[in-house]
């Protein structure tokens, strides 16, 4: 909970700061033309010409934007994206961002005709003559596309990822050490029979949307879905630190059980992942020119889904293999149990692999 809440402080203060900066932007643009257009009326012979207020009006606005702004964001990501067809709910998001301009340049507008003494346009209905408030909504409707866009570029890369590749950084091959978890379906052909493949895909699509809840808490970029499988990858620092890798596998399935009666209603099956850990030095570039993405090449791929393709054959939920264990000190909410070895073809060396499960507490 206390990192759901600070995730959701974390995008509020990235959207208030990212819109503060977009409108003090704008009011810098209309400081040089708002005499052509103007903006307030005039009062005892004067224009609110200078700068500095400007500069604040924008300040203020920018702030009230982006803390309304996030609130809408995180209600129709996180409860109405599932609930509504997709024009609908483009249609309800529009209407919602403009009745947030309109709300937030009103009130601005009133809390600096209050301190100011200027007779600004707030009245009721105001917006609806004035050319400078619908150039207003266009400048905030590119930006919001730009803003959207960004969020949903770093969803897909991750934040460091998105910034390498705006950089360039792997244009080139380089060389990363990161831990990758293969996380599959148990029984995914016997229930893809059973519900039929208009369903399956739904509850894949269901079971996927309560991981992606829980991977900014533990820092997990996705790397790709196939079929029934996602692969999850973390720097290897990052994955390490809080035992990330780990818990997130843990309150995912807990994500899954919490929420066992919308399962077994909906397709009678409550879903469980096996999944396979291990990390190290691979290669990681861009590939293709179509639909450009980032690959990763090594061993470190081959082994973790090895890794994950044994838990059957082991009778557990999660592997680990013994050189990524190794570097991470489980605490007392984890116990580890070495079960046997992989060997992998071509290779001379051994991975040694352990299960992990949650510590049983003591009576």
């Amino acid at each position: 909970m206390k990192d759901r809440i600070r995730h959701i402080v974390e995008s509020m203060v990235i959207s208030i700061i990212f819109w503060a900066i977009v409108i003090c932007f704008y009011t810098l643009i209309r400081y040089y033309d708002l005499k052509s257009e103007t903006v307030v009326v005039e009062t005892n012979d004067r224009f609110m010409t200078g700068f500095g207020e400007l500069l604040r009006t924008g300040l203020y606005l920018g702030v009230m934007i982006g803390f309304f702004y996030a609130i809408l964001d995180y209600i129709f990501d996180h409860y109405l994206f599932l609930r509504l067809h997709m024009g609908f709910l483009l249609l309800i998001k529009t209407l919602s961002y403009l009745f947030l301009l309109i709300f937030s340049v009103t009130v601005i507008m009133s809390f600096v005709e209050s301190i100011s003494g200027l007779d600004l346009p707030n009245e009721r209905g105001w917006w609806r003559e004035r050319k400078i408030f619908w150039v207003f909504v266009a400048y905030f409707s590119m930006f919001s596309l730009i803003f959207s866009f960004l969020k949903i570029a770093r969803r897909r890369f991750g934040r460091d990822v998105l910034l390498n590749l705006l950089l360039g950084r792997y244009a080139k091959p380089r060389e990363e050490e990161r831990i990758f978890m293969f996380l599959d379906l148990r029984s995914s052909t016997a229930i893809a029979e059973k519900l039929g493949h208009i369903t399956y895909s739904a509850f894949i699509r269901d079971c996927f949307l309560d991981l992606n809840n829980v991977l900014d808490e533990y820092k997990a970029e996705v790397y790709q879905y196939v079929g029934d499988e996602a692969v999850l990858s973390w720097k290897y620092d990052m994955g390490l630190k809080h035992k990330n890798c780990i818990r997130l596998y843990f309150d995912f399935e807990g994500r899954l059980h919490g929420r066992s009666d919308y399962y077994t209603k909906t397709y009678g099956i409550l879903p469980e992942f096996k999944a396979g850990l291990h990390g190290g030095k691979l290669v990681v570039v861009e590939v293709g020119s179509v639909k450009k993405e980032l690959a990763y090449h090594g061993d470190v791929m081959n082994t973790s889904a090895r890794i994950q393709e044994l838990c059957n054959s082991f009778g557990e939920n999660l592997l680990i293999s013994g050189s990524l264990l190794k570097d991470m000190k489980l605490n007392g909410l984890f116990e580890s149990r070495e079960i046997g070895q992989l060997n992998l073809k071509g290779k001379s060396q051994v991975q040694v692999l352990f299960a992990i499960r949650k510590a049983q507490k003591k009576p």
